[in-house]
């Protein structure tokens, strides 16, 4: 991502329940209330994931708060928005989720240039044991990293 762009909405979970395998960048469309109640922090991706229908990208379960100072064309908090991606990717993507197994899983909603992006991944889900040795391998380098630190003194 360049300087220009500003994360929004993350999904720290999607880090923790998948083995991300590739990053892909797709443009949201959005409503008129929407982008504004993300730049006020008002979305959420925890439950969101990506799928594809008719070769189109959706985006499926992301909350963006209705905005506060809305009226009644406000938006529908939990709506499916449809994500802008090229062709190719879109059948590439299409195609690794229906043979390998793998899923399509937003990462977080940024602005590049004044538009709002979605960073999405292309994951494998991970197994309980894998999720508990990936945090006993961070504990095991926070307290490695600890010790060096404090010995250098």
């Amino acid at each position: 991502m360049s300087k220009k762009s500003n994360e929004l909405v993350s999904n720290r979970r999607a880090f923790h329940d998948y083995e991300i395998l590739e990053t892909f960048e797709a443009g949201i469309v959005l409503k008129g209330t929407e982008i504004k109640s993300l730049r006020s922090g008002g979305g959420g991706l925890q439950e969101a994931y990506v799928k594809v229908l008719s070769n189109e990208l959706w985006l499926v379960g992301a909350s963006i708060a209705p905005y506060k100072f809305g009226n009644i064309q406000n938006h529908e908090e939990k709506r499916d928005r449809k994500l802008l991606m090229h062709k190719k990717e879109i059948q590439r993507l299409k195609q690794a989720t229906q043979e390998k197994g793998l899923t399509i899983v937003a990462l977080s909603i940024f602005l590049k240039s004044g538009r709002a992006k979605l960073k999405l991944a292309l994951a494998k889900g991970k197994k309980s044991y894998d999720k508990r040795s990936a945090i006993k391998e961070r504990d095991d380098k926070r307290r490695i990293d600890r010790m060096m630190k404090d010995h250098g003194k």
